[in-house]
């Protein structure tokens, strides 16, 4: 007899995009990512130059109210949706909520923004009271998500087989000291890398929490007119 391909056998292409019940937290953030693109194209520059000063997270608005401004900060995409953080956000989230669940997602995600941006904004206080910027760096421009998604790529490289983990690491890697050696924007290129190397220090941690297969995915194939999984070599 002939087998039969059970569902899940083959790979589901549409699982690499959130859904609401699927992976409900990187769905409902894209959604506010989204209507926050949407204002930045469409809004008057000078209020969203506003919106992107106030939300900053510099020297200045950390000392004032840290917490408000580094979950603020997390709500627009530099560069809008054209940015290739914008993908890897839909791509890693989705792929690492499947994997660990929306809580866990939420907490890597929000390691990599908070630690990644205290680390390059700290020196920068420091380099100002000691004289070595000027005042006007406590007022540094910096939102965004590539922190977190950075970091998610990280984490989620601990979850992947080994072929595609080490490609993986290897080509963001390149592509953020290839920033670094542009020197266009040394201190988030460095939070990059700093975020990248929280992501991979969770690896302990992602790999105990992963989930395990659905019964759906884990459903082998049958020989048809029996009830007795095949496995094939």
């Amino acid at each position: 007899m002939r087998p039969t391909t059970a569902p899940g056998f083959f790979p589901r292409p549409w699982r690499l995009f959130p859904t609401p019940t699927g992976t409900p937290f990187t769905f409902w953030y894209l959604a506010v990512l989204l209507l926050t693109s949407l204002i930045t194209e469409y809004a008057d520059p000078a209020v969203v130059h506003a919106l992107h000063q106030g939300f900053s997270t510099d020297v200045a608005h950390l000392v004032g109210a840290p917490v408000p401004v580094l979950v603020a900060s997390a709500l627009w995409i530099a560069g809008g949706v054209a940015s290739p953080y914008a993908l890897g956000f839909v791509l890693v989230l989705t792929a690492l909520e499947r994997r660990i669940g929306g809580r866990r997602t939420a907490a890597v995600f929000l390691l990599g923004h908070v630690l990644a941006t205290l680390a390059t904004e700290i020196p920068v206080g420091a380099s100002v009271l000691t004289g070595g910027l000027p005042g006007s760096s406590l007022h540094r421009l910096d939102y965004g998500i590539s922190f977190g998604v950075a970091a998610s790529v990280g984490a989620l490289a601990a979850l992947l087989p080994w072929w595609s983990r080490w490609p993986l690491l290897l080509a963001f890697g390149w592509m953020l000291l290839d920033d670094l050696m542009a020197f266009t924007d040394p201190m988030t290129n460095w939070g990059h890398l700093i975020a990248l190397a929280i992501g991979i220090a969770t690896w302990p941690v992602v790999r105990r929490c992963r989930r395990p297969a659905t019964a759906r995915d884990a459903v082998l194939p049958l020989v048809r007119g029996s009830t007795t999984p095949v496995r094939f070599p």
